[in-house]
């Protein structure tokens, strides 16, 4: 007997439209780039757009596609040494240093690389297992932090052009908060931290768990590039007793005498950002800064940054601006499990919890991240020394 399909399942159908939303974006975002742009890597931490295109394409290729759609082979065999990150149990990887030397295959064979998985991942999500939708889900939220990297890893490329070229003319940053300065009582006590089961979350925010929380103040909005104009100008780049000995050195080694992106020209502050090299806003929240820098204003502020655990304590409190859609907030905790962590299972065990040491916190969202994509259970890991993202820093203190 004949059977009439009844079409996708409804989390299938809806999958397949987000599928298809969040790939897009992607392209949208890469389409204001060049070709010649696309190839460019800058430093070993960025990635060329065109090397984020492909390798999210990757992801969906090696963990949807070859186990749950039958039949499916790999575009093209080669893809799989060139776009692999740092998942050693899928295979070996080009070294990541050396991205920028991948001028072949060229943005054309990227862009029909994505249409053939594009297409097989219209299929598969038809009729998608149930197993294969977790990592579906798992899969855009990783194009989604991508798509943020494609954004900054541009901006620094075009940075390094002597010609400043904007990324996007019409860029348009949030308008500032104007409340009052003030600090906030924090939640103290026994608190609940970690995601909370509603929603999607990474493995590195689980699980949920007690922690206990002394008294403490946070600020209701971000520093700001005049607050940080007058630490420049007192001298905290100048100041060893402001820095944590490793943050000096790189200080010194690197030479940091202001955010990255910022710029004297004729006696006055210069900022590059998407829409090119403009006149700083003293108003807008600092950014492009490292924890090390983070840490030397809260210590040259007389304060401190909040511990990740405050943070996320306080990210509801009334009065509390700025927490997301403007810059990822240094924290003053590491990066490490939380009691009970598990990774998942198999080769995307691999995504968060091998990275667990020698990096700092992160909370919020920039205004680079994918509308949606943070909550305030979120953690953003960087390096201390990481400057080019847009990193910024709230301030707290102990109440005695």
């Amino acid at each position: 007997m004949n059977q009439i399909s009844a079409g996708p399942r409804p989390a299938a159908q809806h999958l397949l439209h987000r599928y298809q939303a969040v790939r897009a974006r992607t392209e949208a975002l890469a389409a204001r780039l060049s070709p010649e742009d696309q190839v460019v890597q800058s430093m070993p931490d960025c990635s060329p757009a065109k090397w984020h295109r492909a390798h999210t394409t990757w992801f969906f290729e090696t963990f949807l596609l070859l186990p749950f759609l039958p039949g499916a082979t790999r575009v093209r065999e080669e893809y799989a040494l060139l776009f692999n990150s740092y998942y050693v149990a899928a295979g070996p990887r080009h070294a990541r240093p050396q991205r920028g030397m991948l001028t072949r295959p060229d943005c054309a064979a990227v862009s029909a690389y994505r249409d053939a998985v594009d297409e097989a991942m219209a299929r598969l999500l038809q009729d998608a297992p149930d197993e294969a939708l977790h990592l579906v889900e798992l899969g855009l939220q990783h194009e989604e932090q991508h798509q943020e990297l494609l954004l900054t890893d541009a901006l620094h490329a075009l940075s390094l052009n002597p010609l400043r070229p904007a990324y996007d003319p019409a860029w348009q940053d949030p308008a500032p908060d104007t409340a009052p300065r003030a600090m906030l009582a924090g939640p103290e006590g026994v608190v609940e931290i970690g995601h909370d089961g509603i929603g999607y979350a990474f493995d590195n925010e689980t699980p949920r768990h007690r922690h206990f929380l002394a008294p403490y103040r946070i600020a209701n909005r971000l520093v700001t590039n005049a607050d940080w104009a007058g630490f420049i100008a007192d001298g905290g780049y100048r100041s060893p007793l402001l820095w944590m000995s490793d943050g000096w050195a790189a200080c010194q080694a690197q030479g940091w005498e202001a955010p990255l992106y910022w710029e004297m020209h004729d006696g006055a502050w210069q900022q590059f950002d998407p829409a090119g090299l403009r006149p700083l806003d003293p108003a807008q929240p600092v950014r492009h800064i490292s924890w090390y820098e983070a840490d030397a204003f809260a210590r040259w502020a007389g304060k401190r940054l909040p511990t990740e655990q405050e943070w996320e304590a306080a990210a509801n409190l009334p009065g509390l601006a700025e927490a997301e859609g403007i810059a990822w907030q240094w924290t003053g905790s590491a990066y490490r499990p939380y009691p009970g962590f598990r990774p998942w299972e198999g080769a995307v065990g691999e995504y968060n919890g091998k990275f667990m040491v020698n990096q700092m916190v992160l909370r919020g969202g920039s205004l680079a991240t994918a509308p949606g994509h943070s909550r305030a259970s979120y953690r953003n890991f960087f390096p201390p020394d990481a400057r080019w993202q847009f990193t910024s820093l709230r301030l707290a203190e102990d109440v005695a």
